[in-house]
């Protein structure tokens, strides 16, 4: 069994889309292969992957409730290569937004099941994942927390000559658990797909989300949002521009 899994992320690196993949990838058995779509010089070397490809995952970000605009070419091309070579794999999706529900994501994949109705494709369902760049950075803060904790344990080691002191593991544990939570939701549905997938299975549209309260996903994104905008120029920024 060969599955390909396509990030259609425009972003280079650090994209919430690989993360995603890469924890779908975990779950899938068989002959994995990992591809990145961002422009035309992809395209070639993504179909002939497929050619003999017995399922493939797309994951890709939430835009204006639809696919990313570079997407659509490719789909065009998939849709004419995939009925020129009589190819009819499996094709599953997961889509990520910056929204708190998973469900925004629902155009997305049924942009996926018109495309599959049109180019004699499986259509086997999807994850819509809320909240997508809040959990890409858990993983962030993860590793964060690991660098910490090594650091502990070496300054435990050279002053009290205790390389493995319970408070600093405890307070790693319970942090590392607390990353756990909020990720539960899509560990849960991404193992479910890895099964679906494996076996060839209809999966269907399933919806999750970060696990925290809405109001305080809301403080945060404000927040995060607020800072990404300040390093890109500014709060203001554009809103005095003289105009074209």
């Amino acid at each position: 069994m060969k599955t390909v899994f396509i990030n259609c992320s425009p972003k280079k690196r650090f994209c919430a889309s690989a993360y995603f993949l890469g924890m779908q990838r975990l779950f899938v058995k068989g002959k994995k292969v990992t591809e990145k779509l961002r422009n035309k010089n992809d395209y070639e070397r993504i179909l002939n992957e497929l050619s003999d490809a017995d399922a493939v995952v797309f994951c890709l970000p939430l835009y204006v409730d639809s696919v990313p605009s570079h997407v659509l070419p490719f789909l065009k091309e998939m849709e004419h290569f995939c009925r020129e070579k009589d190819i009819h794999l499996n094709l599953y999706s997961i889509s990520n937004n910056g929204f708190i529900e998973g469900c925004q994501s629902e155009p997305l994949l049924r942009v996926f099941q018109n495309f599959c109705d049109r180019s004699g494709l499986n259509w086997c369902g999807g994850i819509g994942i809320g909240g997508g760049v809040m959990l890409n950075v858990t993983r962030l803060v993860f590793v964060l927390q690991v660098a910490v904790l090594i650091l502990n344990l070496v300054q435990s080691g050279v002053q009290t000559g205790n390389f493995l002191p319970l408070d600093v593991l405890t307070d790693f544990g319970i942090n590392a658990l607390v990353l756990l939570f909020f990720n539960i939701g899509v560990i849960f549905y991404t193992l479910k797909m890895g099964f679906a997938i494996n076996k060839g299975n209809f999966f269907g549209k399933k919806y999750t989300r970060i696990m925290v309260p809405s109001f305080v996903f809301i403080i945060f994104a404000d927040i995060f949002f607020t800072i990404i905008s300040v390093f890109s120029g500014g709060v203001f920024r554009g809103w005095l521009a003289k105009k074209e």
